[in-house]
């Protein structure tokens, strides 16, 4: 990203967060997430991020526990406040989070709040500063749907994993159609717009995922999906009956993806 664009996101991105009252001034806050919003800002959010971290840390994370049969180290991309690697060091991983956005209340200048070392990188996705197959797996923190190139961040990521090269996409919104996301997009750039008077375009981000990306990136890179489908309680799933009888646009899903690089 141009150094230009990149403080231009920053700025736009810390406006939207603060006015959103993103983050607290308690530790406890922190500690309690996703499970609890102690401050009770935005709850259904974290219940969503909840439910799909509990999955992936019940269902998924397990399995290739058992296999490495020792601590992971794994990377949190687009780590945010750091909730995910703090929860990932309590199981005993070595967690680095990763994220451009450094604010001591939503970025990764609040992970002062956490009573573990836990290791903080500022960095972008497509310019990852670690050497080759420094991870075993990396996780996709509901941050893939910022990058503006999923071709270019998903090769950037694979230099970087160990053999079987192992990935995981969770909370970004998938559409069946791309035209499906763009009308989000335009729909979330236009509240933007109205609410804060500007539309949060210039880092570029796509926003969403669509099949034929997926199938794209599968085909481009060589990258085996496979989809899991937490459940997210019966407001979730009862979302597409409700666009329908409005007659508006296909709700997004949330799926955890898990990616592995074919060949490795």
């Amino acid at each position: 990203m141009e150094p230009s664009a990149r403080r231009m996101f920053l700025q736009q991105y810390a406006a939207i967060r603060h006015a959103e009252r993103r983050g607290a001034n308690s530790p406890e806050w922190y500690r309690a997430l996703p499970y609890r919003d102690l401050c009770d800002v935005n709850p259904a959010q974290w219940e969503i991020r909840a439910r799909s971290y509990r999955y992936f840390e019940r269902t998924l994370l397990p399995k290739i526990e058992r296999e490495a049969k020792r601590p992971l180290k794994i990377l949190d991309l687009g780590a945010g406040n750091g909730w995910m690697s703090y929860r990932l060091s309590l199981r005993g991983h070595h967690a680095v989070a990763l994220d451009i956005f450094a604010d001591p209340l939503d970025g990764l200048g609040a992970m002062r709040n956490y009573p573990l070392p836990i290791s903080a990188v500022v960095a972008e996705f497509d310019c990852l500063p670690f050497a080759p197959l420094s991870f075993d797996i990396a996780i996709f923190n509901s941050s893939l749907h910022y990058s503006a190139d999923y071709l270019r961040t998903i090769n950037e990521l694979r230099r970087c994993l160990q053999p079987p090269g192992r990935f995981f996409v969770i909370d970004s919104p998938v559409y069946r159609y791309a035209e499906h996301g763009e009308r989000m997009r335009e729909e979330r750039q236009t509240h933007f717009e109205r609410t804060y008077g500007f539309r949060s375009e210039a880092a570029g981000s796509i926003e969403y995922l669509d099949d034929a990306m997926l199938g794209r990136i599968s085909a481009e890179i060589g990258v085996e999906w496979s989809r899991s489908r937490p459940w997210h309680g019966w407001k979730w799933a009862l979302r597409p009956l409700r666009a329908r009888l409005r007659g508006s646009r296909p709700p997004s899903r949330f799926f955890i993806l898990a990616g592995r690089f074919i060949g490795r």
